[in-house]
Order: structure tokens, then sequence, then C-alpha cells
């Protein structure tokens, strides 16, 4: 290389005097004139966008590079150095021998911290730390994530509380608001918990709140509401109560005409299971606890709730064999224990023939009404022939 040619705008011979004052004991004082400026106290961004850190130093000696650190003693981290490999990282004047600003671009949460511009003096050996700056204490605000609400592992029926659960995580700072909602209306006495308690670069937060389901929930959702400092609207996220109610069904078994009925009359059996939510039931009909396929159902028809009714009708004639049978509607419902109605067919008696006269009947009925009439006749019948025969052996003498 020949001695003009110039290194960090230095020809050689200068760097070589300026190497030779850096010699220990060369003056009073080292580079009385030489500073190094970090003059951010204090930055804020927010995570994905590009974070500059300044520095700069007012004179090119003593010779040495600078670097950028995370951190300070043993355990900092490397940011930025004049020879490496830094992806996210890009000086902010390139080549420049007094501006050392740099760049991070889309930044992290994991990018908080206090940064450190150091100016280095090489030295026989290794390059020794000159100066730092006063640090720079970056923070990293951070969009809270979708809020994701689970419920129950099964579904519940209307009664006791249940409990349902609203997530975010990848926030900062720690302050966050959830508030819930049943059907627009604010639910009270929510559990909160951001993780971690301690300081951290990001956090989380589960938020859990008992509802007690009604028979009538199966329209009705849960929202789950976040606030945040970072957020220029709430994030809101729902639940549908449909997808973790269950409703039993109510069943009724009447019969057409009311019982009883007259012998050989047709009679339909009606079994209706009301008000049961979700949709999937079965129902099916047994005669004396033996199933029967004699009965027809309809469709499933949706109420105004949102609950379902099913109808099945099970139509036959009153004979004599059938008299006093048990007659009984069983609904398996949502993969539940079947649950079941019953009703007995009862017959009357046939009613006398109109048009006949009941007089022979009567009579016949009076010629034989009990043995001790047959008695009575029978003595008044002897008792009258002795007293004839009284009265005939009389009329002899």
């Amino acid at each position: 290389m020949a001695l003009s040619t110039p290194v960090f705008g230095l020809s050689l011979p200068c760097l070589a005097l300026l190497l030779l004052l850096d010699v220990p004991g060369a003056g009073a004082q080292e580079f009385p004139d030489f500073q190094l400026l970090q003059p951010q106290g204090a930055v804020s961004v927010s995570a994905g966008e590009t974070l500059t850190l300044t520095c700069s130093v007012t004179g090119l000696v003593p010779i040495g590079p600078v670097s950028w650190f995370k951190g300070s003693g043993s355990g900092r981290q490397l940011v930025y150095a004049l020879t490496g490999s830094f992806p996210r990282v890009t000086r902010a004047v390139s080549g420049s021998d007094t501006d050392f600003t740099i760049r991070i671009n889309v930044t992290r949460p994991e990018d908080a911290g206090i940064y450190h511009c150091v100016k280095f003096r090489k030295g026989s050996g290794a390059d020794e730390e000159f100066r730092s700056g006063a640090g720079t204490a970056v923070s990293v605000s951070a969009r809270p994530s979708a809020p994701s609400v689970s419920g129950p592992r099964s579904r519940a029926e209307p009664g006791p509380p249940v409990n349902f659960t609203c997530t975010s995580v990848g926030f900062s700072p720690r302050d966050i608001n959830v508030t819930w909602f049943k059907n627009g209306a604010k639910l009270p006495d929510p559990q909160h918990q951001v993780l971690p308690e301690n300081g951290s670069v990001s956090y989380s937060v589960s938020s859990t709140v008992g509802v007690s389901l009604t028979a009538g929930d199966a329209r009705s959702q849960l929202t789950c509401q976040i606030e945040h400092s970072t957020l220029p609207a709430p994030l809101n996220a729902t639940y549908h109560f449909s997808d973790a109610l269950r409703v039993p069904p109510r069943l009724r078994v009447d019969t057409a005409p009311a019982a009883p009925v007259a012998l050989n009359e047709s009679v339909t059996f009606t079994c209706r299971a009301e008000g049961f939510y979700p949709k999937d039931a079965s129902l099916t009909w047994l005669e004396n606890g033996n199933e029967t396929n004699l009965g027809k159902s309809s469709p499933p028809a949706e109420n105004p709730d949102g609950t379902y009714t099913l109808q099945s009708s099970l139509e036959l004639k009153a004979t004599e064999q059938r008299n006093q049978s048990m007659f009984t509607c069983r609904v398996v419902h949502d993969s539940q224990p079947p649950v079941s109605a019953s009703e007995t067919l009862k017959i009357s008696r046939p009613p006398p023939e109109s048009g006949k006269d009941d007089t022979s009947c009567h009579a016949g009925q009076s010629l034989f009404p009990s043995p001790a009439l047959w008695i009575g006749l029978f003595v008044e019948k002897v008792l009258t022939a002795a007293f004839l025969l009284f009265l005939f052996l009389r009329s002899k003498q």
C-alpha cells in the first residue's frame, strides 16, 4: 500500500503519528476532546416498526471500531459491529467515521432492553473498550393476539355455572383490560391472570367467567373484549352457547280418544319430546317392553327459542288382547341415557244393544234370584197343599 493511501480519511503517516500519541503516558490526559454521544435516554417503538438508535463521536482518535450492545457486563449481546452479519440491523449513514446511528428493522418484543454504543481502541492484542454511551432504554409495545374463547369439554345442562376462558398472548406493556358480555350485557366478577407476574418483554392474559346456562340459551352468545394501549379499537371474540348447551327433552304421551276406549275401536298414541337441544334425537315405541315399528315420526321442528320438538304417533286397534297393555315412548338424545313416558290402553265394556226389550232379561233374572227364594216358594206350596188336604178330609166327615 502506498504511503498516501487513506484509511478512515487519513494518510498512513498521520495514522502512525496518532498511534504514537495513543501510547499510555504520552500525555497527561488521553484524548480530552473525544466525546461519544448517545443522546436518547428512552425510546418506545411498536412491534414491526423500525427502531433507530443514535450514536456519534466527535473525533477520529483513538483509532478503533464502534459497536452496539444490548445489556451490559459479560452477558451483553452484540447487536452491531463493522464486521459480521446482522440481518435486521443497518447503518443509518453508511461509511461515516463519526455517525454510528443504527436501524433495527421489524422490531420484536424481545428487542426490548438497554442498548449501549461502545467505542473501542486498538491495543497490542484485542481491542480495548475505551468509552461507552449512557445507554438507551428501548421498550417495544406489541399488540395482543386475537382473543380466543374456550368452553367446557363436554356439553352442559342448565343449572350450575359453567366456566369459559378467554386468552390472548404476545402483548406489551403488561396492562390490559378484559370484559365479558352475554348477549351484550356485561357479566360481573371475571377472574384475570396476566403472566409472567414480573417484568418481561411479552405477556399473556387468561380470563375466566362463570355463566349459568338456561334452556333458552341455544341462540345466546358470549363475547370476550380486550382493550390495550396498542389497539385503536377493542378486539372481540365470540362464543356461541349452542356449542356448549344440552337441554334434555320433556316427554308427554296422550291418547285419542281418551281412555277408556271401546273394544275394537281405533286409538292413537301421540308422544311429544319437547324443548330439547341439540337437534340429535331418536324416538322408539315399545308395547309391554317390546319394540314396535308401528310408530310414525315427523322430523324435529325448531322452536322460537332454538330448541326442538319431536313428535311421533302410534295408531292401533283396541282389541281385547291389548287391554291393559302399556305403550312406552323412549327417546335417546345426544348420546345420553334414554328417557321415557308411558300410557296404558284401557278398554271399556260394550254397552247393551239399543232397541231390545230388557223385560225377558229381568224376568229371567227374577225366576232365578237365589236359593232362599226357591226354598220359600217350595215351603209355600207344601203348606198350601196341606191346607187343601185338610179341608178335603173335613168335608168327608
